[in-house]
């Protein structure tokens, strides 16, 4: 029979303040459907106002809660307690991030990859004529990678060659020459770069962790796929 109560086991480092970092742990009342963001919500609320972590929509749709649950990248507010079957709930930040304080890290580096042209909208796939009201031509939503993080933090790639890429980026990359095919050479010269796909060392565990399905190393082979094409085509 599951305790009343959940441990959340945190990560905690500040520079300047907690410089060398340690394990904290928190109780908190377990609730039904909760989720561990629902808990780190507790913490700072009831017992640590200094708690540092990220979150805005808490429904899975904007990636800023990624963390390290139990060893695993994956989204704080989509995470739920009773599914992780555990008394003892370890939570660190991202892997291969740098660590700003607690479960926050610096996604700078992430977002500078992903160039700002690049489209983030296609059409809303399901929607039958009756839904789309008549003044409305095209429904529209945004594309599926949340830019989490949850790939790279687990690419073990990422973690040993500081300068790839990563499978987010490239999978940006694949999804902006089916989106933009006129495009198509340029991208493909920067998948081809010496931080690109041939890096990648097919793992797929950038896959397993995405929480929207992306699957990055799908993309990746696909970029590998038309690189091959092109130079059988120059030889």
């Amino acid at each position: 029979m599951r305790t009343q109560t959940v441990t959340l086991r945190i990560l905690r480092f500040k520079p300047d303040r907690i410089e060398t970092p340690h394990y904290e742990d928190f109780k908190v009342r377990r609730e039904p459907r909760m989720t561990v963001l629902d808990g780190l919500e507790q913490i700072r609320l009831n017992q640590d106002e200094t708690l540092m972590y990220r979150h805005c929509c808490h429904h899975s749709s904007c990636g800023t809660c990624a963390c390290t649950i139990n060893g695993n990248p994956a989204l704080a507010c989509a995470s739920r307690i009773a599914d992780l079957q555990s008394d003892v709930i370890t939570v660190s930040p991202l892997a291969n991030h740098t660590c700003l304080g607690d479960l926050a890290v610096d996604m700078t580096s992430f977002f500078r990859e992903m160039d700002p042209h690049w489209t983030n909208i296609r059409p809303c796939e399901g929607m039958t004529s009756n839904r789309i009201p008549e003044d409305v031509d095209q429904v529209v939503r945004l594309e599926n990678c949340i830019e989490c993080g949850c790939c790279v933090a687990t690419c073990p790639v990422s973690a040993t060659e500081g300068e790839f890429r990563g499978p987010a980026v490239l999978a940006a990359i694949n999804n902006e020459i089916r989106n933009r095919p006129t495009s198509k050479q340029s991208l493909l010269r920067i998948a081809n770069d010496a931080r690109g796909v041939f890096k990648c060392q097919r793992h797929l565990v950038c896959s397993r962790v995405c929480p929207t399905r992306v699957y990055p190393a799908r993309h990746i082979a696909d970029l590998q796929r038309a690189l091959d094409a092109l130079s059988s085509q120059d030889t």
